[in-house]
């Protein structure tokens, strides 16, 4: 049975209509049913569409009996829906086998689905970034993506930078969960957040400065959030633009500042972030992750 593919826009208006068409037409190349929302392209200032319209995508999403419900972009606009979306309807869906898919803007939804429902979302590509690329997509990204809409997903891999390889192997279980780093320190204190204990954080963030990515991680610190999870994997964190009065200041001095602040381990690497190679992850799902040497694995099983 061909696979149905829901796409909506959520978060940020689309600005070329030509990418969302030209991933569009890819997932229909690849043998998928690809239904449009009539809203995919509306505008209301920086948004697609005014609130009402994007909270009714969402819900039309929930009740269009697809198997994958994919997002256009990410940018901004999720957290003014958090209180109106209908979370019931959202769970009702995912039980039946809906997999909501995106990264960014859309971890606001993802995060706020698990705190109000504990159901599973997937955090993987938007159509526009990654389907609507000029060249070729990510053919890792793109393995990826069709193992979840197949559901033969059964996990993801990586390879550790050769400082952090694991002297002993490491063997955890936790509830993976994350996404956005903004997006999660602006969720901090509100019913949004879930409280997860003994969890699998991974983060990642696009077009901040590493003293801001330090300031967010030291809210969930504070918070207490970061010393309750039992492993942080940090995915990538890309353009943004060294000040010339870092002197010495980047990425790496935060990692190892973290480092410093909580007993859990902390993985960089993982594949997942606003890049090309992306993996596809299951938000709020029990996983299994281990590390071995410089290879590390979070492995979930068959999740249909």
């Amino acid at each position: 049975m061909t696979q149905h593919i829901y796409i909506f826009s959520p978060s940020s208006v689309v600005r070329d209509k030509a990418v969302i068409r030209r991933g569009v037409a890819r997932l229909r190349a690849l043998g998928y049913q690809v239904e449009l929302d009539e809203a995919v392209f509306a505008t209301h200032m920086r948004f697609a569409g005014d609130d009402e319209t994007r909270l009714a995508a969402i819900h039309r999403a929930a009740a269009s009996g697809a198997d994958v419900c994919l997002i256009t972009r990410g940018g901004y606009g999720l957290t003014r829906l958090l209180p109106d979306i209908r979370y019931k309807a959202v769970a009702k869906a995912i039980d039946n086998g809906m997999r909501f898919v995106g990264l960014s803007d859309f971890t606001a939804f993802q995060t706020a689905v698990l705190a109000q429902t504990g159901a599973v979302t997937w955090a993987g590509p938007a159509l526009g970034e990654d389907f609507g690329v000029e060249g070729e997509p990510d053919d890792i990204m793109q393995a990826c993506f069709e193992d979840l809409v197949s559901g033969q997903g059964e996990g993801t891999g990586w390879q550790l930078p050769r400082p952090e390889a694991a002297g002993a192997p490491i063997d955890l279980k936790g509830q993976l969960w994350g996404g956005n780093l903004a997006m999660l320190a602006s969720l901090v204190g509100t019913p949004w957040m879930p409280k997860v204990k003994g969890g699998i954080l991974f983060l990642e963030d696009v077009h901040e400065h590493p003293y801001r990515v330090e300031r967010m991680l030291t809210q969930l610190l504070y918070a207490g959030i970061l010393s309750h999870q039992k492993a942080i994997l940090l995915g990538h964190f890309t353009n943004y633009k060294p000040a010339p009065h870092d002197k010495g200041y980047r990425l790496q001095t935060v990692v190892t500042w973290l480092r410093g602040q909580v007993k859990a381990p902390v993985f960089t690497n993982l594949p997942f972030g606003h890049v090309a190679t992306k993996v596809a992850l299951p938000v709020g799902a029990k996983v299994h992750l281990a590390v071995e040497g410089r290879d590390a694995f979070v492995l979930w099983g068959h999740r249909h």
